[in-house]
């Protein structure tokens, strides 16, 4: 899932509030009421070319026998186990407290890498003296901030990604084609890339989350290289279904970034959830190919129309990504799952594919004529200028004489557009907006 900070602390010693701050939006409840953040909460991060996931958690205190509390120790507990580094933040305003002293028992017992944060310092002259009473929990300098005003985060920013190895991800030749195996727990993803692969190369079990870090296969495909990345669950069972989620989505971040084409594998035999949506709604955001898989075929009741209804249904529920092929496979007993290699490379040319300037401007021209450009205040949308600037995903700049005119439904227009006359199936497409500049 790539490198994972977590903010660990008693209960109001500000987490939610430098969460925010790192992560640049109000995501987390700030409240002065202790217990106010109970679940954890996620967000991605970059600092100084390094990527990391920060993990916001609900306040412990150890000794507290109330059932919010023991929920809250038992997914910070949890959250410890799954982290690379932990961010352990006291209040400077109130000083050192036994809380603190049982939380730190709780992280040196972790054997993990733990960065001391004094937050709510006012007074940096004054209070850094005051600080000194915190070496003795034995995690070397702390580093006093305020999260409030975002003072000294850039500091705290640099020792996390301290921590982050320099050759963490590995690097493929540019003729490799990325493929992430990504899903819920429990969909088959394991199952599928060894009937991929043709050999045991993954372990397989029905307990969701049988090995903890992403696997690479590399292998060969009718001349093609291909890299299969394997996202794994939990280190062991968990009890609780919301832990298998959290982390389990967690993982399918890190595979994404890295992927150029993303398997999106769901459960043929149950119900589209939300966290299939969730999952598949990340690799639609960060521009990747992406094809549904829906796996367990073989063990669905069929008549003839059977796999319409399914395929409606999916294009209905993943409605963000119409643009992805559906192929209903069983990786129990292989049947059409060569089809996926098949797709694996139909959709990469579309993801790679440019088009040229004097096609789309003809393009342009046409759909315009069919549909006007739309008015708004009495302005008429003019787009003045268009070309493909990027690949991986297609990406598209106009310049236009207001971007605030060319509005949603207009670019859903123009896509369908580009989709009708060149294909781009199982690719996003994005569109860069900018406001021609007037001549000096």
């Amino acid at each position: 899932m790539g490198f994972t900070a977590t903010i660990i602390g008693r209960p109001n010693v500000g987490k939610s509030t430098l969460f925010n701050r790192i992560i640049g939006k109000r995501i987390s409840i700030v409240d002065d009421k202790p217990g106010v953040t109970r679940d954890r909460i996620y967000g991605q991060v970059e600092w100084r070319d390094k990527k990391f996931t920060l993990v916001d958690t609900g306040g412990i205190e150890p000794g507290n026998e109330d059932i919010i509390f023991s929920k809250v120790l038992h997914q910070v507990k949890l959250a410890i186990e799954n982290t690379d580094v932990i961010v352990f933040l006291v209040d400077g305003k109130e000083g050192l407290t036994p809380i603190d002293e049982d939380v730190a028992q709780i992280l040196r017992k972790s054997k993990k890498p733990v960065i001391l944060v004094v937050n709510k310092v006012d007074n940096f002259e004054t209070q850094s003296e005051a600080a000194f009473e915190y070496y003795k929990l034995g995690f070397g300098d702390p580093i006093l901030i305020s999260a409030a005003h975002g003072v000294n985060i850039g500091d705290l920013l640099d020792r996390i990604v301290g921590h982050i190895p320099d050759e963490e991800v590995p690097e493929y030749d540019e003729d490799v084609i990325k493929v992430a195996v990504v899903g819920r727990p429990n969909v088959g993803k394991s199952s599928l890339v060894n009937s991929i692969l043709g050999e045991e190369r993954v372990i397989v079990s029905d307990i969701p989350g049988t090995t903890r870090d992403a696997i690479d296969t590399l292998f060969e495909y009718q001349g093609k290289k291909m890299v299969l990345i394997d996202t794994a669950g939990l280190r062991r069972k968990s009890r609780v279904k919301e832990d298998i989620e959290f982390y389990s989505n967690l993982r399918a971040i890190g595979a994404i970034e890295r992927a150029d084409v993303v398997l999106m594998v769901i459960d043929a035999t149950s119900e589209i959830t939300e966290q299939d949506k969730k999952i598949a709604g990340l690799a639609h955001e960060e521009g990747k190919a992406m094809i549904i898989v829906v796996n367990k075929w073989d063990a669905v009741e069929k008549d003839d129309k059977t796999i319409y209804r399914y395929t409606e249904e999916i294009k209905e529920e993943f409605k963000f990504a119409e643009y992805a092929p559906v192929v209903f496979v069983s990786a129990l007993t292989k049947k059409r799952v060569p089809k996926i290699l098949e797709l694996i490379e139909f959709v990469m040319n579309y993801y790679t594919f440019r088009v040229e300037k004097k096609m789309l401007r003809e393009l342009l021209d046409e759909a315009m004529t069919i549909v006007p450009p739309p008015v708004i205040k009495g302005k008429r949308l003019k787009i003045y200028d268009a070309e493909q600037i990027g690949i991986k995903p297609p990406t598209f700049s106009f310049i236009v004489n207001d971007p605030e005119i060319l509005h949603f439904s207009y670019q859903r227009y123009l896509e369908n557009k580009l989709r009708e006359k060149f294909g781009f199936e199982g690719t996003p497409i994005f569109f860069k907006i900018k406001k021609k500049e007037k001549k000096k």
